[in-house]
């Protein structure tokens, strides 16, 4: 698919995030900058996804409910703004679960079980048999978000391919029983920064893990985080030359500091040898506290003033519930639904 941006046609994009913790550094570098620059000229929708949170917190739903505003105070913090973007609530928009409802009687359990990225999530969770339904059928409720607010262009990650593609699959099967063009289909916009990994390198930087620098994070947290991080096991001594491929504080000065020449400099010292760990960890440090600061302090201001945040969700989930109905009407048609 075509993933170039059109900046003659103003399209719909469709993203957003489970609320199962405060958003961190891989949010950011992935997802939060990206949209930070598309709200400027596209429709863009950023849905805070409490329903596929409950999909595996089920047995802990404060989890969910306790991070919404969080999510929302992490949006406003890095810049999206809600006069360019609008920022809806899944739970507050009934369209979207019973749209998810009427497509999952398009989609076989077994296709459910055959999706790459489901199958991958579940095997990184402690379900064992006991796999909650909602999870199953998380991207018939993808697809359902989409489609709703008639979204050509999503922001993924290659990992969330699969998920575009059943989208795909549903939006043709519901156009072929209702016998025209009902729905549309979307193209993903991936994502061209490479996923930060943990403080210890051996998995991705994670809510569920608790492996995270949240935009947040005080300094100390901050710091305490760079100091851990995982190095050259080999580099024993500053004069011994390094690796860079696997090393964690590269990773992020690659994806944080301002100067790339700089960087290529230190990188080019360190495999050399002369450059201590205890050096580029400062120096990353220094950068991660000046990127933090001033996102930090937003945030703390938005999440002093709950009725703001709540007030903002709900105009953007009111706006979402009007757009979303009109496609819900158009489905129920297709199935013959629409008697009243």
């Amino acid at each position: 698919m075509n993933n170039q941006l059109d900046p003659n046609k103003k399209e719909k994009v469709l993203t957003g995030d489970r609320a199962t913790g405060q958003l961190h550094l891989g949010h950011y570098v992935g997802s939060l900058q990206q949209r930070i620059s598309l709200q400027d000229q596209y429709e863009q929708t950023i849905l805070v996804a409490d329903l596929q949170g409950l999909t595996d917190n089920g047995h802990n739903p404060k989890k969910v409910s306790s991070n919404i505003l969080n999510v929302v105070a992490d949006y406003l913090a890095v810049g999206i703004d809600p006069n360019k973007t609008t920022i809806c609530l899944q739970s507050a928009i009934p369209a979207l679960s019973e749209l998810t409802m009427y497509y999952s009687n398009l989609v076989s359990v077994a296709r459910l079980q055959r999706n790459p990225t489901v199958k991958n999530e579940i095997a990184g969770k402690s379900f064992g048999a006991s796999i909650p339904t909602g999870f199953l059928t998380y991207p018939i409720s993808q697809a359902a978000d989409i489609t709703a607010f008639k979204a050509t262009l999503v922001p993924v990650g290659d990992d969330q391919l699969p998920m575009i593609e059943q989208t795909n699959e549903i939006v043709r099967k519901l156009n072929n029983v209702a016998g025209e063009e009902i729905l549309v289909e979307c193209r993903p916009l991936l994502s061209k920064v490479t996923r930060l990994p943990s403080m210890d390198g051996k998995a991705k930087m994670s809510k569920s893990m608790g492996n995270c620098i949240y935009l947040g994070s005080s300094e100390k947290e901050i710091s305490k985080a760079v100091k851990s991080m995982y190095t050259d096991p080999n580099h024993l001594k500053i004069e011994d030359p390094g690796q860079i491929e696997g090393n964690v504080v590269f990773t992020y000065l690659d994806a944080f500091h301002p100067d790339v020449a700089y960087v290529a400099d230190l990188k080019a010292q360190y495999q050399a040898g002369g450059l201590g760990d205890g050096t580029t960890k400062k120096i990353l440090e220094e950068c991660l506290q000046e990127t933090l600061k001033p996102i930090r302090e937003a945030r703390e201001g938005f999440t002093s003033d709950k009725a703001q945040l709540i007030e903002i969700l709900k105009a953007g989930s009111e706006k979402s519930k009007e757009e979303s109905n009109q496609v819900l009407n158009d489905v129920k048609r297709a199935f013959g639904l629409d008697l009243f």
